[in-house]
């Protein structure tokens, strides 16, 4: 068989991403900006986006940070908290702010204590959320203490997530960042006109044994946790299956490596920089190049009922190595951002 030399895809989207603010977000928006039309931006920053207002802000940050002659579009989420307003929600849903809503477990992850304590403390939200047709973002992983850290999000689609959606079964919801074969078969198994799911890189290339391999490795530690080999294997066969209840979310989150190798690590991983040859590599390995457009560039589009974009990008077979870390002018070595494949070899580079 003949190997190709270059993919060209219609412009992809990232249906979840990480900006976090101020300096961070201007060091890592271009990583963004020269991979991606659009990208579905959190909102857990500090204080958190609850407003529209918050909103419209923060948006304007990210369009003042963009580097000049870029084209990039951030689509902007609302954080659920026990007390959010659905008023201000379809307030910022109809005048175009809010794309959809992210509901955060509280303390489930990175800047979540804010978050839902008890779905039933929403209902209202959702019900109004299925109304105006907004979808809903969700880190589906429980935060008992009683519940193993790698169960948590098998727990969560029992506990939470199959009632949530027996209540509320035209709600339109985003399962994100899925990592287990149980969140695969549920989603696969459902309505995919109001259920759909993103799949990272990360968790398609590790396994948990990469957080342990010859130490302590806290660059590999996400939330949720990676899992094991058989999930990974789930996840792979899900994201290259041309299911369009699959698509891009990278769930790229910056943290400087002072944050990571601490005693108290943070989670998160930083994939921008290679997000999109990082994805071929597993589409190539898996033998569905011809499918990487279709998870990439059109899934999240439909499932969100917008445009798919109309410029193109290339990949290239051409190999690269993936810098140990991402420094500049006058950032120390503390501040170092490491990226995914930090000193690998990638056989695939976007085209500039």
């Amino acid at each position: 068989m003949e190997t190709l030399s270059k993919l060209v895809l219609r412009r992809p989207d990232d249906w979840h991403l990480h900006l976090r603010d101020g300096e961070m977000l201007k060091r890592v928006l271009p990583a963004t900006a020269r991979q991606f039309a659009r990208a579905i931006v959190m909102p857990n920053l500090r204080p958190p986006v609850t407003s529209v207002d918050a909103a419209i802000a923060y948006r304007q940050r990210i369009a003042s940070a963009l580097p000049e002659g870029m084209v990039f579009t951030p689509l902007m989420t609302a954080y659920l908290t026990d007390t959010i307003s659905p008023d201000e929600l379809e307030r910022g849903h109809k005048e175009g702010v809010f794309t959809a809503a992210k509901l955060y477990p509280a303390n489930a992850t990175t800047n979540s204590a804010a978050g839902v304590s008890d779905l039933s403390c929403i209902t209202a939200v959702l019900e109004r959320m299925q109304a105006i047709d907004m979808p809903l973002l969700i880190h589906g992983e429980v935060t008992d203490a009683d519940v193993d850290i790698f169960d948590r999000e098998a727990v969560f689609i029992e506990r939470h997530l199959i009632p949530l959606r027996r209540q509320f079964p035209e709600l339109r919801v985003v399962f994100e960042h899925i990592t287990t074969s149980e969140a695969v078969q549920y989603v696969a198994d459902g309505d995919h006109r109001y259920l759909a799911a993103t799949i990272t890189p990360h968790h398609l290339h590790i396994n948990r044994n990469a957080m342990f391999m010859g130490g302590l490795r806290s660059d590999f530690y996400c939330l949720p946790v990676v899992k094991r080999e058989q999930h990974r294997q789930a996840l792979r066969k899900a994201a290259t299956s041309g299911k369009n209840c699959f698509f891009l979310g990278t769930d790229s989150a910056p943290h400087p490596r002072s944050g990571k190798e601490t005693s108290c690590g943070c989670a998160g991983i930083y994939n921008a920089p290679v997000a999109l040859e990082s994805y071929a590599t597993v589409f190539e390995q898996e033998g569905a190049l011809e499918r990487l457009e279709a998870f990439a560039s059109l899934h999240g589009p439909s499932f969100y009922g917008l445009e798919v974009n109309s410029g193109t990008i290339i990949l290239e077979r051409r190999c690269q190595q993936v810098s140990p870390s991402s420094g500049g002018d006058g950032i120390a070595p503390s501040d170092e951002l490491v990226p995914f494949h930090a000193g690998e070899e990638l056989a695939w580079t976007v085209a500039s």
